[in-house]
């Protein structure tokens, strides 16, 4: 298993000096990787009040390719994952330019998750259509991994043209990693035909998980692929000072045959519960305490 943290961004503050040191810290701590999440427009929440859900500007965060490119330069071995980017509100071919160039640079640690996004002030904004997301996203990452591949590509898709043109450069191993976020059925869907792994946060250690996961080993299975090679990860988070059921839920996972479990400090949706303390030092005391719980299990 590889055991990841969640870079937190909102409560650290996007100052280039404290998110390198906390990035090396992790590194330092033995984590096989950091994950950042991704919004490009927050919504002014003085005008939002009542509509819903809906993503404000009240917390910073870094666009994963620029914060990951300089913790290329700032790291020597951890992994980077986007924990997801929102792929459809940006132009695919750009995407898989900028992925392939993070790959380079940072000697292969890129694993791209990429999810559909639920935030409609986002792709408004950036002139993309909401509607229509999930089926683009799912040609987007068809065009992607034709581009890592080929030097030259010709494509032609319900989204996309390319015409005999190609990446330069493009990742060492003609491909990146690319992992699905969602929950929904077409989600799993994609995962089974073109994903390297599954990203999902609403399960807890129970019945529920071990059965989406049976559902998706069999479509995977379905499409003529084996399923040990399709990844799972799962956030733990770490807000419950029981180190006991840290361990408990760890130890779940890993039966459960989770490839992947990303410390996380921030999220509390569900049944995840963030950590009390804001400051740097409460997050690394958090992750650090964490991976000495589960080392053995690794």
């Amino acid at each position: 298993m590889q055991l990841g943290a969640s870079l937190p961004v909102a409560d650290i503050g996007p100052d280039p000096s404290v998110i390198r040191d906390y990035a090396q810290a992790i590194e330092g701590l033995g984590y096989d990787y950091l994950q950042a999440p991704d919004h490009v427009l927050g919504a002014n929440p003085a005008t939002v009040a009542g509509q819903g859900r809906v993503g404000t500007g009240e917390n910073p965060y870094h666009d994963p390719f620029v914060l990951f490119g300089f913790l290329a330069g700032c790291t020597q071995r951890i992994g980077f994952a986007p924990g997801v980017l929102i792929l459809a509100q940006r132009q695919a071919v750009l995407v898989a330019k900028q992925a392939a160039c993070l790959d380079v640079l940072s000697n292969g640690r890129l694993r791209l998750g990429v999810g559909v996004g639920w935030n409609k002030v986002e792709f408004t904004g950036l002139n993309e259509v909401f509607s229509n997301r999930g089926r683009r996203s799912e040609e987007q990452v068809q065009v992607m991994q034709a581009l890592w591949s080929q030097p030259y590509v010709t494509f032609k898709g319900r989204y996309h043209t390319i015409e005999g043109a190609g990446l330069n450069p493009r990742p060492a191993s003609g491909r990146i990693p690319v992992w699905f976020g969602g929950h929904a059925e077409q989600t799993l869907q994609r995962v089974a035909k073109y994903g390297d792994g599954w990203m999902p946060l609403a399960y807890p250690a129970d019945d529920s998980a071990l059965s989406v996961f049976a559902k998706l080993r069999d479509l995977v299975k379905a499409e003529s692929r084996d399923p040990a090679t399709v990844g799972l990860e799962v956030w733990q988070s770490l807000g419950s000072a029981d180190e006991n059921a840290w361990r408990r839920e760890f130890e779940f996972w890993k039966r459960a045959g989770v490839t992947h479990v990303t410390a996380h400090t921030t999220f509390a949706v569900g049944h995840h519960k963030r950590i009390a303390g804001r400051s740097a030092a409460d997050h690394l005391a958090a992750v650090r305490r964490f991976r000495e719980v589960v080392a053995d299990l690794l």
